[in-house]
């Protein structure tokens, strides 16, 4: 059991149909490898690598713009495929991680290893915030393909809500690395994104 991966090809396979969803504009394949791509530039950071690479391929799987229940759902899903490849404790850190990125406030873990890679699956998932000015644009405009039977009023005051959140927030990064790197640019491109929605 502890010698098979977590996430093997056949389940990786299972995992990307369902990311290639045609209604997927930003919540896609797209949006796993750069996650992927950048937990392997941080592998050295991580106590479970593992579980935090499960914990990306699961986070997303259950994406539909109008529910509310996406994460606890995608969390059900991990439960369900990865019964089996390893224990439960290991098992209720990923479920966690992934139920996280619904609020993304920290969960709660004992465990100060399990709590530092949760902060930095969940900085990893938002990196995105703190892109290039393009690549932000065009994440903004992805995700609103995806909400596209929202209409503009409506949206514009969602989307304002949840941009004005975050920039409340103290801090919109949990680690340290990712405060440095991200959190200036992250706090400029969601300014702008607020004044064009706002305007």
């Amino acid at each position: 059991m502890e010698n098979e991966p977590l996430i093997d090809e056949p389940l990786k396979h299972e995992l990307s149909a369902l990311y290639r969803a045609e209604n997927r504009h930003y919540h896609s394949l797209a949006h796993i490898e750069a996650m992927l791509a950048l937990a392997d530039g941080y592998r050295a950071s991580l106590h479970d690598p593992e579980a935090v690479e499960a914990a990306i391929w699961f986070h997303d799987a259950i994406y539909d713009s109008r529910a509310k229940d996406n994460e606890a759902r995608s969390a059900a899903l991990a439960e369900k495929k990865l019964a089996g490849r390893t224990d439960v404790q290991r098992l209720d850190r990923i479920t966690a991680m992934i139920i996280a990125t619904a609020t993304h406030e920290l969960p709660h873990f004992d465990d100060e290893n399990a709590a530092s890679d949760a902060a930095l699956f969940l900085d990893i998932d938002l990196a995105i915030l703190g892109a290039t000015p393009n690549a932000f644009d065009a994440y903004e405009q992805a995700v609103r393909r995806e909400y596209g039977w929202v209409e503009e009023p409506v949206w514009r005051a969602g989307r304002s809500a949840v941009l004005k959140s975050f920039l409340a927030r103290p801090h919109i990064f949990h680690t340290e690395e990712f405060r440095q790197r991200f959190e200036a640019q992250a706090r400029q491109n969601m300014a702008r994104s607020l004044e064009a929605l706002e305007a």
